[in-house]
C-alpha cells in the first residue's frame, strides 16, 4: 500500500472519530448574539458618580531675604482681589480667613437587586463620598443614600428613593459556573455609560493579597476603570459576581479581571442592608499557611492546615485550649488546604455558635469546641522599634546566617517586649544566608525553634545542631517582629 494511500486512510479515520464524537463531550460555542441577553439586563446597571470635598491647607509665602515688603504688599493685594472675585463687595468686610477646598469626583458602576431602590456597588467606589448620584441607563438621575459598606470584601449597598419600580437583577449561584463558562460584564469603562463585555470564566478561587477573604473570579471580559462595582453575568442573566479588581501595568484591560463570587457577596450584602455594618465571626488567633517546607521541619507528610502564631486572650480559641504552635487541620469536618480558607469559614460562621476543630499538636491530633465570637474593629499595628547601633555589644553565636544574642534589658526596653518574653536576638544576619533569604532580619527574636521554647543563645544553637543531625532538612522558627508573631522555616546551608 503506497504511503499516501495509507494517510488517506488515517486521515479517514479521525475523521469519522471526530464526526461521532458525543456531543456532551464537546464545549459549547459562543452563542450567536448576546443582544438579546443586554437589552434584559443593561436597564438594572447604572452609573454612580460621587463628589468628595477636601479642605486645603493655605500656603504660606516663602520668606526670602530683602523681598518681604514685595510678598507683604502684593501678597496682600493678591488675596484682596481674590476675596472680591469669590465672594463680591463682601469680601472686603470678611476678616475670617475661609478654608480652601476642591472637589474630587469618582466614577463607578452598579447595579440594582431590588425594584425599590436597593443598589450594589464597590466601597472603594463611594468611600468618604459627600455625594452619591446615580444615573440609570434611561437617563434618570437619582441621588443615593449609603445604607452599609465593608471594606474587607469592598462591598456597599445603596438605596434611591422612587415612586415607581425600577428594573432590577438577581443574583446566581456561582459555584454551579465552571472555568470556560461565558460571561458578560456590564459597566461604566471611562465614563462612556453603559458597556457590555463578554469573555469567559479564566480562574476561580483566585487570591490577590487584596485582604484575608480573597476567592475572586478571574475572568478575560474586558474591565477597566469605572467597571468597578458592575455585574458579571452568566448567560441566564444572573449575577454571579461583581468586579471589582483589574491586574494591568498600566491601569487598562490586559484581560485579567476580578469579580467578587455571588455566594460570597450575598451573605455581607444580606447583613449590610439588615444592620449597616457586617457581624463577621471570629475564632482568636493569627495564623500562617502551613507551606510544605514548614510540614518538612515539622515531620508532617503534606503542607495542609493553619499554624497558630498567636492567641488572643480571653478569645474564643483561647478558651478552647488552643496553643500558640498549633495546626488547625480541620474546620466543622472540612480540611483547610488553602491560606485564605479559614478566614472566610470563620467570618461566615453564625456568631455565638458551637464549631468542632481538629488539631495537630506536637504530631498529635487533638479535637476541640469553641464558641465563635463577632470580630471586632482593626487595630492599628505601632510603628516598628529601632535597636541603636552604639548599643553595648554582648558576646553571641552565629548560625544560618545569624549572629545570636541574648536579650538585655536595653533590647527589651527597644522592641517593648513584655516581661515574660524570653528567647534569643538576631544581632545581625547576612542577607545572602539561609535566613536572610527567608525574611528574617536583625531585630527580629527567636522564641522557638521547631516547636521546643529557646531562652538563651546555647539552646537555639544546640537545638539547630539537634535538628540537622536527625535529618532535618530545614527549621522551623517562631519569632517576635513589632509585638506579632510568626513563623518561617530555614533551610541547612550545605556548609553548616
Amino acid at each position: 500500500m503506497s504511503e499516501l494511500k495509507k494517510f488517506f486512510i488515517g486521515a479517514i479515520i479521525v475523521a469519522s472519530y471526530v464526526v461521532i464524537a458525543p456531543t456532551s463531550a464537546l464545549a459549547k460555542g459562543a452563542p450567536d448574539s448576546f443582544a438579546d441577553l443586554a437589552d434584559k439586563l443593561l436597564p438594572a446597571v447604572v452609573n454612580v458618580n460621587t463628589t468628595q470635598t477636601i479642605k486645603i491647607e493655605r500656603r504660606t509665602m516663602p520668606q526670602i531675604p530683602g523681598m518681604e515688603d514685595f510678598f507683604r504688599r502684593f501678597g496682600r493685594e493678591r488675596d484682596r482681589n481674590s476675596d472680591r472675585n469669590r465672594e463680591g463687595e463682601e469680601g472686603r468686610d470678611n476678616k475670617e480667613e475661609r478654608p480652601l477646598t476642591r472637589q474630587r469626583q469618582s466614577l463607578g458602576s452598579g447595579f440594582i437587586i431590588d425594584p425599590k431602590g436597593i443598589i450594589i456597588t464597590n466601597n472603594h467606589v463611594i468611600d468618604k463620598a459627600d455625594v452619591v448620584m446615580i444615573k440609570m441607563h434611561d437617563g434618570r438621575e437619582f441621588e443615593a443614600k449609603v445604607i452599609g459598606k465593608d471594606d474587607k470584601l469592598d462591598l456597599a449597598v445603596l438605596q434611591v428613593e422612587t415612586d415607581e419600580p425600577l428594573p432590577f437583577v438577581t443574583f446566581g449561584d456561582d459555584a454551579k459556573s465552571r472555568i470556560g463558562d461565558w460571561v458578560l460584564a456590564i459597566g461604566n469603562p471611562y465614563s462612556l455609560g453603559g458597556t457590555i463585555t463578554a469573555g469567559i470564566i479564566s480562574a476561580r478561587n483566585r487570591d490577590i493579597n487584596s485582604g484575608p477573604y480573597d476567592r475572586y473570579i478571574q475572568t478575560d471580559a474586558s474591565i477597566n476603570r469605572g467597571n468597578s462595582g458592575g455585574p458579571m453575568f452568566n448567560m441566564k442573566g444572573e449575577v454571579i459576581g461583581i468586579n471589582t479588581a483589574i491586574f494591568s501595568p498600566s491601569g487598562g484591560n490586559i484581560g485579567i479581571g476580578f469579580a467578587i463570587p455571588s455566594n460570597q457577596a450575598q451573605h455581607v450584602i444580606g447583613q449590610l442592608r439588615k444592620y449597616g455594618h457586617t457581624k463577621r465571626g471570629r475564632i482568636g488567633i493569627s495564623f500562617q499557611q502551613v507551606t510544605d517546607d514548614i510540614a518538612e521541619s515539622l515531620g508532617m507528610e503534606e503542607g495542609h492546615g493553619a499554624l497558630v502564631s498567636a492567641v488572643v486572650e480571653g478569645g474564643p480559641a483561647d478558651r478552647a485550649g488552643i496553643l500558640a504552635g498549633d495546626i488547625i487541620i480541620e474546620y466543622e469536618g472540612k480540611v483547610i488546604k488553602k491560606r485564605n480558607e479559614l478566614p472566610i469559614w470563620v467570618a461566615n460562621t453564625e456568631i455565638g455558635k458551637k464549631v468542632k476543630l481538629v488539631v495537630l499538636r506536637k504530631g498529635k491530633r487533638k479535637k476541640l469546641t469553641l464558641v465563635i465570637d463577632e470580630l471586632p474593629e482593626d487595630v492599628v499595628a505601632e510603628d516598628e522599634p529601632v535597636i541603636s547601633d552604639e548599643d553595648e555589644a554582648v558576646e553571641g553565636k552565629d548560625i544560618l546566617g545569624m549572629s545570636l544574642e541574648p536579650i538585655t534589658e536595653k533590647v527589651r526596653e527597644a522592641l517593648k517586649l513584655e516581661d515574660d518574653v524570653e528567647g534569643v536576638l538576631i544581632a545581625s544576619i547576612d542577607r545572602n544566608s539561609p535566613a536572610g533569604e527567608r525574611g528574617l532580619r536583625r531585630g527580629d527574636v527567636i522564641v522557638e525553634i521547631t516547636q521546643e521554647a529557646v531562652t538563651t543563645v546555647n539552646d537555639a544553637v544546640a537545638r539547630i545542631e539537634e535538628l540537622k543531625d536527625k535529618g532535618r532538612k530545614s527549621v522551623l522558627l517562631k519569632f517576635i517582629r513589632r509585638g506579632n508573631v510568626a513563623f518561617v522555616t530555614v533551610k541547612f546551608d550545605a556548609e553548616d
